[in-house]
């Protein structure tokens, strides 16, 4: 194992213009500006961030044995009468984070220290900041030490320093974007700066970063499924660089996931274009309240209940119980009723986000 683990200013960018880099870039940047461009034509993008992202918040929280079900995210958001499910709870905090540093990278251009501290602060619900106690150590599934981070605080805060620069600053290190992502994925998760929710802060970090390098407009491409599927290999190729310097394989595996998210992404985005399409011209046809708050309603949560809808239509709770009543009987919504209200599930993006036919 390398006996400390090295600033990024020390890493040389030639190493990183191999063919079979190149190769895997090449894919990874043509499905990425695919999936940008579609987004663009999606008319109401909020209501892309909002429910990819309850998508990679439940899949980037599993990585770290955090597990809830859609049903129980979804009721949990819209606090179905106090309903209490821890898991459900600090899945949907790991979304609230991600919009406070979208905000962060959409205001300034910049991911900071700061910043990141601040969305480990919402992730972890405490202030506690980066580590300045020695003793943690990252373990096997069999309880074996595979990798002692950086224990002396002073080195934890200069790692993160010259991390804050590599981000930042396009001069200090001559790499395509998405070969930086790849590096600092694996120095942040080496410097391990904070007690807790080291891993889902960067993988929140990844998605920023392409959002401030404007390969995303929008924060939609999410590589935490990928990992999941590739779980072993995430975890050998990181401990391979740690012990060989093998930088390349754990290039071109963070490449691939880029390329097959993305495509994945843009399958999810085209269905949910087209279930609002047939919604808008279904309640169009059908009914005579239609309008685009309406839609939008529907389709920024699979959930919406009879407040929301008087909260965005401006109605009064007559009408606002008549349209989803309406749309129910239409079997455009489900009408359920949970605990002592009743709630309205939007089926079409039930099963687009779910995969499941209820």
């Amino acid at each position: 194992m390398l006996d400390n683990l090295q600033p990024l200013s020390s890493l040389s960018s030639e190493r990183f213009e191999a063919p079979s880099i190149a190769k895997r870039l090449v894919a990874a940047g043509r499905s990425l500006a695919e999936l940008k461009g579609l987004a663009a034509s999606v008319a109401n993008q909020a209501i892309l961030i909002n429910t990819l992202a309850i998508q990679e918040a439940k899949d980037s929280s599993e990585i770290e044995n955090i597990v809830a079900t859609h049903d129980e995210l979804f009721k949990d958001e819209i606090d179905a009468d106090g309903f209490v499910n821890a898991a459900a709870k600090e899945v949907n905090r790991y979304r609230q984070a991600l919009y406070t540093g979208f905000e962060g990278v959409a205001e300034d251009g910049l991911l900071t220290i700061n910043q990141i501290i601040e969305i480990q602060s919402v992730l972890e619900q405490n202030k506690a900041g980066f580590r300045k106690l020695p003793g943690t150590v990252l373990k096997d599934g069999a309880g074996n030490t595979v990798y002692t981070p950086p224990q002396n605080p002073d080195d934890i805060l200069s790692l993160m320093a010259d991390l804050e620069r590599f981000i930042n600053d396009p001069t200090v290190f001559d790499a395509d974007p998405l070969i930086k992502m790849a590096i600092m994925h694996y120095q942040f998760e080496s410097i391990h700066p904070f007690y807790d929710g080291n891993g889902r802060t960067g993988r929140i970090i990844n998605i920023l970063f392409l959002v401030k390098e404007g390969l995303l407009d929008i924060p939609i491409l999410y590589i935490s499924r990928y990992i999941i599927k590739h779980k072993a290999e995430y975890y050998r190729l990181l401990g391979a660089i740690r012990e060989e310097d093998a930088w390349g394989a754990w290039v071109e595996y963070m490449l691939t996931a880029v390329e097959e998210t993305a495509a994945d992404t843009i399958v999810t985005v085209r269905a949910i274009d087209d279930a609002l399409t047939n919604t808008k011209r279904r309640i169009r046809a059908d009914y005579k309240f239609y309008s685009q708050d309406l839609l939008n309603n529907l389709f920024t949560h699979p959930y919406t209940k009879i407040e929301f809808l008087m909260r965005d239509l401006g109605v009064t709770r007559r009408p606002a119980t008549k349209y989803l009543d309406e749309l129910a009987e239409g079997g455009i919504l489900e009408k359920r009723k949970i605990g002592r209200s009743n709630y309205y599930v939007n089926l079409a993006l039930w099963r687009i986000l779910t995969g499941e036919t209820q």
